[in-house]
């Protein structure tokens, strides 16, 4: 029950997907209307979700997230949808969210941990130096067990707001991925966001 809830909430987070307006700034990932296979996302969420969880090694809930490169040790919260489709993203600006609806950090398919991007009121946000993260780095993710599980950074992409985000929340290679996104670019004060979202793909160890 558990696998056919994820799957079908992730058809309606894809379809449609935007990361939520915040105080700190606008984050819009959604999935391409130009994209002329709309019908094979579907197959792509199922599929995703193929892998019986009993197979699976057991993760608990992500407690926290440590990027010791960037100086990054925050509390994880939980989000899901909201009203609008989209994903939450965290209440405090120096915490990350982990998308509860996708597969926990450590279990097979990509987890996806989103977080504030910029100064405000002279504080930091947690993921305002993702991008100075370079393929080998490694971050880790700690759970409400105790467990650690450590990840390291394969590549990263930027992405228009309307581009294809599938393979951020989907990959179907029987691995454990954790990808980490943010907002890129300068400020725009016409269209009240940033022109760019900064994505981490990182590979279980």
């Amino acid at each position: 029950m558990r696998n056919l809830s994820r799957r079908t909430m992730l058809i309606f987070a894809l379809a449609g997907l935007a990361l939520s307006v915040t105080f700190l700034f606008s984050f819009h990932l959604t999935f391409s209307q130009k994209n002329p296979n709309q019908n094979g996302l579907a197959m792509l969420v199922e599929n995703a979700g193929a892998v019986s969880e009993d197979k699976q090694e057991s993760f608990g809930l992500p407690a926290r997230l440590k990027i010791p490169k960037i100086n990054v040790d925050t509390a994880v919260e939980s989000v899901g949808l909201t009203s609008l489709g989209a994903m939450g993203t965290p209440n405090f600006q120096s915490d990350v969210a982990w998308f509860n609806l996708g597969p926990r950090p450590g279990e097979n398919g990509s987890a996806v941990i989103d977080g504030h991007y910029e100064i405000k009121n002279g504080k930091e946000s947690a993921f305002d130096n993702l991008h100075e993260l370079s393929k080998g780095d490694k971050l880790y993710v700690e759970d409400d067990k105790g467990l650690i599980i450590t990840f390291i950074m394969r590549e990263s992409r930027e992405y228009d707001p309307e581009a294809d985000a599938s393979d951020i929340f989907v990959l179907n290679d029987g691995k454990a991925h954790l990808n980490l996104i943010t907002c890129d670019g300068l400020w725009n004060e016409v269209s009240r966001s940033y022109p760019k979202r900064l994505v981490i793909f990182t590979d279980k160890e």
